[in-house]
């Protein structure tokens, strides 16, 4: 544990990952009585839930990249002053209105989504030296999975106390005082021997030096890992529907969580780190024998050791980044490593779902597990080319 002793040893650093807790919860929260408050209070569809959450989706992948560039240009506090205006203005009006008003509003408080996640995992990265920055990004993938874990349950144990209309109000509020105090915090995104004042207009590094053949094999990568991760849990839920036993998914989705969350910590605490690629491959591997299940308690003991590659792969593709993009490039870089990850969830959900539909849940896990294994070794080679012709003096790159 010595690894996460001197990362927690970091007074600063502590406290960026206690805040990514914090001003995550509203996010998850936010997300799932969106859709309730769509069916149960607007009298709308499952499918207009989950158009309205689409396009939001969407809406909050596209405001990726240019959120994270105006990071590195401007800093904290002048790039999310106004997504805490328009947030604020959106959603007070947005929960007491139709669907259609209601879909506008939130698509516009999309585009100017306060960009947490980026803001966060950009904090964390200035706060570490090289040594101390994969366990540090492995606590930061922990409280994600805590936010996540936690804000949903928050969110429906409220929609059942009062109106959807108010917690919505509510968490959507909450979302904007998380921004305000973030605003407030001002955490440093930039490392201090850089001279990374982010609290001024900065130049930020020009894109053509980091937005490259590697950069994109990297978000390629990360998005397929979503991918392979989203079409999982959807062929979790078929394969419960198919054993009969609907009561053993939380238990079972359960422990392919803890089985993630076992796995991030573990990788945190290794002294080298893991090729990107190399990990995504081996997502893929262990994610073959669910193929095979025959019940609840074989699908559970499979999905425990195919987790254990979740958290690793993502939290190695996010040190990787920080390894291959400058400091004045990461806000950018980050949001457009986001959008990768957010097209990654809407592919791998659609590419399982046909399989499971042609071929029952095997032929979903087995998407999946070719998803991860054959993406995986064909982006390896793929970046060990470019990396030869570099060496050669030959400039390989995207503009």
């Amino acid at each position: 544990m010595r690894s996460y002793r001197e990362v927690l040893a970091n007074s600063a650093l502590r406290n960026v990952l206690l805040l990514g807790v914090l001003v995550r919860i509203p996010v998850f929260a936010g997300s799932v009585v969106l859709a309730l408050h769509v069916v149960q209070t607007l009298h709308g569809s499952y499918g207009q839930a989950g158009a309205l959450s689409s396009i939001v989706t969407l809406c909050v992948a596209a405001s990726g990249p240019w959120r994270g560039r105006m990071l590195d240009r401007f800093g904290l506090r002048r790039t999310i002053l106004p997504s805490i205006v328009v947030g604020a203005v959106c959603w007070s009006i947005a929960p007491f209105v139709g669907y259609a008003a209601l879909l506008v509003l939130a698509a516009i408080a999309g585009l100017f989504d306060i960009p947490i996640f980026t803001v966060v995992r950009q904090a964390v990265i200035a706060a570490t030296s090289e040594q101390t920055r994969q366990p540090a990004l492995a606590l930061e993938s922990v409280s994600v999975e805590t936010a996540f874990m936690v804000g949903p349950v928050l969110g429906v144990a409220a929609a059942t106390v009062w109106s959807t209309t108010l917690t919505l109000f509510a968490m959507q509020m909450a979302l904007v005082f998380a921004g305000a105090f973030l605003w407030v915090r001002d955490p440093p995104l930039r490392s201090a021997d850089q001279g990374g004042d982010d609290k001024v207009e900065v130049a930020a590094v020009p894109r053509r030096e980091w937005f490259r053949l590697e950069f994109v094999a990297l978000c390629v990568g990360a998005g397929v890992a979503i991918a392979v991760l989203a079409g999982s849990e959807l062929t979790f839920v078929s394969a419960i529907r198919e054993f009969g036993a609907q009561q053993w998914l939380g238990v079972v989705m359960a422990v392919w969580g803890f089985g993630s969350l076992v796995g991030g910590l573990v990788y945190g605490a290794l002294r080298r780190s893991i090729s990107t690629y190399v990990l995504l491959a081996g997502l893929g591997v262990v994610t073959i024998p669910m193929c095979f299940a025959v019940g609840p308690l074989s699908l559970g003991v499979a999905g425990l050791f195919a987790g254990a590659l979740c958290a690793p792969t993502l939290v190695a593709s996010v040190d990787q980044l920080s390894r291959i993009v400058p400091e004045g490039g990461r806000g950018e870089a980050i949001g457009w490593h986001a959008a990768a990850m957010t097209f990654g969830n809407g592919v791998g959900s659609s590419l399982c779902g046909v399989a499971i539909d042609a071929g029952g849940f095997p032929a979903g896990f087995a998407v999946a597990a070719v998803l991860g294994l054959g993406l995986g070794i064909g982006l390896a080679l793929l970046v060990k080319v470019v990396r030869n012709v570099a060496r050669e003096g030959r400039p390989v790159g995207v503009r």
